[in-house]
């Protein structure tokens, strides 16, 4: 198995690669860049109509080269992610086209329902296929949820982290390399649960490697944006793999980055309307406050990497030590 996860992984990283250029070429001929915010910090103006939509390759590569690896043996448990995959991905391409070609992607209100009705089937799917009735909560166990109350937390959570990553997205590299992060901790977590769960752990690989290979292009300076149809797309599927692996609520821990980043805006919102005004950040989301504060853009992205390198850390050990415990 661990050699099967290495040539994904490789094969994934390779193909993107390799592919990544005459992409990007395919997305400058048609006219597929990053608008850039006026109220954003200054210094990210000079990244104005950078290709974007470099997450639609990844979403691409993952999804065919699992076919390849595992076309003839898909089995029904791995359905739900490599259907976030591909739904959630074609909605932020769809995102990211607009936003190039008029300036303003899908409306909040739309993106959202989209989300919902995704998010909801997804939820639902995850709880048929696996018969879930309960939640696992580390050193107590399972504790009993009826799916009434299962489906509607899931398809919460899978919002949740699909916006935490949407969120984080703004810095060269951040988003890109958090996830790696988080994706080798459930892919460790898939490989040690009780049972195991291989093709998880494999598609988990795939993810890594394409990602990998996106960041040979998108750290400082990036050549290319992920753009929604990634950062949507990726951070849904993560907690979707969370959710079979049943540790979502390791997930906060693991994907920290994602909600520190959600919560300082949602702080910031809430200060500025009951302070009638006031900021209590410079500028949310909390990487761009590190900015204006005066960090270099390389020094926050390698920081926050550094962070999520120790919370997937702890977050395995707090799922090994949990499985102990209750073995």
């Amino acid at each position: 198995m661990t050699v099967e996860l290495i040539q994904g992984l490789l094969l994934a990283f390779a193909l993107v690669v390799i592919l990544m250029t005459p992409y990007t070429r395919v997305l400058r001929t048609a006219g597929i860049g990053k608008q850039i915010r006026l109220e954003g910090p200054e210094s990210h103006q000079v990244k104005q109509g950078t290709p974007t939509m470099g997450g639609l390759l990844v979403v691409v590569v993952v999804l065919v080269t699992y076919g390849l690896l595992r076309g003839d043996q898909i089995e029904r448990g791995i359905i739900p992610p490599l259907l976030t995959l591909l739904v959630v991905g074609i909605l932020g391409a769809f995102d990211d086209y607009l936003n190039a070609r008029t300036g303003e992607g899908i409306t909040p209100r739309q993106k959202m329902l989209w989300l919902v009705v995704v998010a909801g089937v997804v939820a639902y799917q995850i709880q048929q296929t696996y018969g879930i009735t309960g939640i696992r909560v580390p050193f107590a166990g399972d504790v009993a949820v009826e799916p009434f109350v299962y489906i509607p937390f899931a398809a919460f959570a899978i919002i949740a982290a699909s916006n935490g990553v949407n969120i984080t997205d703004g810095l060269d590299g951040l988003a890109g390399g958090t996830l790696i992060f988080a994706f080798v901790a459930f892919m460790l977590i898939a490989l040690l649960n009780v049972p195991t769960q291989p093709n998880l752990a494999l598609f988990c690989a795939l993810i890594i490697g394409a990602l990998l290979g996106f960041l040979w292009f998108n750290v400082h300076p990036a050549q290319i944006f992920m753009g929604d149809s990634g950062s949507l797309s990726l951070g849904a599927t993560l907690a979707v793999i969370a959710l079979i692996t049943g540790q979502i609520l390791v997930l906060p821990l693991i994907g920290i980055i994602f909600v520190v980043e959600t919560g300082s805006v949602i702080v910031q919102r809430a200060y500025y309307r009951m302070s009638k005004g006031k900021r209590l950040f410079r500028m949310s989301p909390i990487h761009h406050h590190f900015e204006l504060a005066g960090w270099d853009e390389e020094k926050i992205t390698l920081r926050f990497w550094i962070v999520a390198i120790l919370a997937g850390l702890l977050g395995v050990t707090l799922f090994l030590a949990s499985i102990n415990r209750l073995a």
